[in-house]
């Protein structure tokens, strides 16, 4: 079985781009799990439902999110939406498991792909240098007692690549692979732990290159010279997208393979 992660779709360059190479990128490699990263989509912070369903529309089972999830104020009431309906596209949004309770949404989603293999995704968020949120170590262990998929995929979403690689160490042998995003930045670390869980620090970002993690460089370097605020505008040129590949077995969720991924705009 193989399974396509796509990292952090930034703004409309990240969209298009995903739009024009991702079918072609499925059929090629024969993919049976689409999964992304949306939380950046709309404008490079946020997402919004009419976006969502854009991406469900090109085939992608399940978006992750992170820490720009609450950006959009609607996709409150969008995620809410779902109601715990397996079958609502709302519900195949994620929001990070480990926010505290009440929040909207789900942090994680069960389901089957088109072939009646059972799978499911957890979206975690990493606290070191970010939003002290609960554990994400100890969310992971409590789900995985409630989820029967055998395939599983993590998205953490965090800053310190300490915690993402040592939260790879920590689910090895229990999860199908642990992936890291947030960073926008690829990392050239990639492997299968001898549990069969692959692991990659980071992604990387589907979107715009020729700027600072997404963001114009002009607006970026004017607030590390002056220290003053702007707002921030996704830049446009050297567009990429930035995905893994993974090989599992589909019975045992054991994961045999990763590759790393980068696909320029056509």
């Amino acid at each position: 079985m193989r399974i396509l992660f796509v990292g952090d779709i930034f703004g409309r360059p990240g969209r298009t781009i995903v739009h024009e190479r991702l079918p072609e990128l499925r059929k090629q490699h024969k993919v049976e799990l689409t999964i992304a990263n949306g939380e950046n989509a709309a404008g490079g912070f946020g997402i919004t439902p009419q976006i969502a369903e854009e991406l469900f529309e090109l085939g992608i089972d399940v978006i992750t999110t992170g820490n720009h999830i609450w950006d959009k104020r609607e996709i409150m009431e969008y995620m809410n939406s779902a109601n715990g309906n397996e079958a609502s596209l709302a519900r195949r949004l994620l929001r990070p498991a480990n926010y505290p309770k009440g929040s909207p949404g789900f942090g994680w989603y069960q389901g089957r792909t088109r072939s009646g293999v059972e799978y499911a995704v957890i979206n975690l968020q990493g606290r070191v240098f970010m939003t002290n949120n609960d554990d994400p170590f100890r969310v992971a262990d409590d789900l995985l007692k409630k989820i029967t998929a055998k395939v599983i995929l993590v998205d953490i979403h965090a800053e310190a690549t300490s915690e993402k690689i040592a939260l790879g160490w920590h689910l090895e042998g229990r999860v199908t692979a642990v992936l890291g995003t947030h960073t926008h930045v690829p990392t050239a670390d990639e492997n299968v732990l001898r549990g069969g869980t692959a692991v990659q620090t980071d992604v990387g970002m589907t979107g715009p290159y020729e700027g600072v993690i997404g963001v114009q460089k002009e607006l970026i370097l004017q607030r590390f010279l002056t220290n003053m605020p702007s707002r921030f505008e996704p830049a446009t040129n050297d567009v990429r997208l930035c995905a893994s590949l993974i090989d599992c077995d589909a019975e045992t969720g054991r994961a045999t393979a990763i590759q790393r991924i980068m696909l320029h705009q056509s």
